[in-house]
């Protein structure tokens, strides 16, 4: 028996039938899961992770064995898009001392208005809310753009927002010691490149790495004019 699963699925009011309906996998498949009697696809693990708000290596110790990337790494999403929205509201609405988010207005997180109320949530709970929009120079005329679309969650709480006008190498979504990160390629649209989903390990340094870029572009960053 899978507990260490089975727990993480009572926790999140979900049922056999609840996974196997969402994943497109018979009952009895899921079954085999919680009693260990199988592993779930990569596919699948990490849509269950999303769902469940834990790390496949959680879920299934045997894994961190078999995987020769570094312990940091929770999961790899081919684009921002297939990153699950239930991670996104997991991942910021689980954070106690600081969200940064790093990005171009073209792909603004705020499109999503279910994140917006989780950002909102954790400004008016004191949690630091940091956002720094980067790599166009027109932003602030753009009154339907990224910066007008951020700009009311000022009045939830402790939320800052500055411009960078450098060219982003990557994309940056941090809460705690969690992040995303989406990766760029040229003459790829940055919406279409990998993306790393990484946690602070001991002795890790990708975290560290990706954090220090992040607080370096934002000391660089000004606020918008009014």
């Amino acid at each position: 028996m899978n507990e260490t699963f089975s727990r993480a699925l009572l926790q999140a009011g979900l049922t056999e039938d609840d996974i196997a309906a969402r994943l497109g996998v018979d009952p009895k498949t899921v079954r085999r899961w919680i009693e260990g009697r199988a592993v779930p696809y990569r596919r699948h693990r990490w849509a269950l992770t999303a769902l469940l708000g834990t790390a496949e290596t959680d879920l299934w110790p045997q894994l961190r064995s078999a995987q020769p990337r570094s312990a940091e790494v929770l999961a790899i999403y081919p684009r921002l898009s297939a990153v699950p929205s239930t991670l996104w509201r997991h991942l910021l609405g689980s954070a106690q001392r600081v969200i940064a988010v790093l990005e171009q207005p073209e792909q603004p997180l705020v499109s999503d208005p279910d994140v917006v109320k989780v950002l909102a949530e954790r400004a008016r709970a004191g949690i630091a809310v940091r956002i720094c929009l980067g790599g166009s120079g027109g932003i602030e005329a753009d009154e339907h753009g990224a910066l007008a679309r951020y700009a009311p969650l000022r009045d939830s709480g402790e939320v800052e927002i500055r411009l960078h006008q450098g060219v982003l190498y990557n994309f940056i979504y941090r809460a705690d010691d969690q992040l995303l990160v989406a990766q760029r390629a040229y003459g790829i649209r940055a919406a279409e490149a990998p993306v790393l989903h990484l946690e602070r390990t001991d002795g890790g340094e990708m975290v560290t790495t990706y954090v220090q870029s992040l607080e370096r572009i934002w000391a660089e960053a000004r606020p918008p004019s009014s």
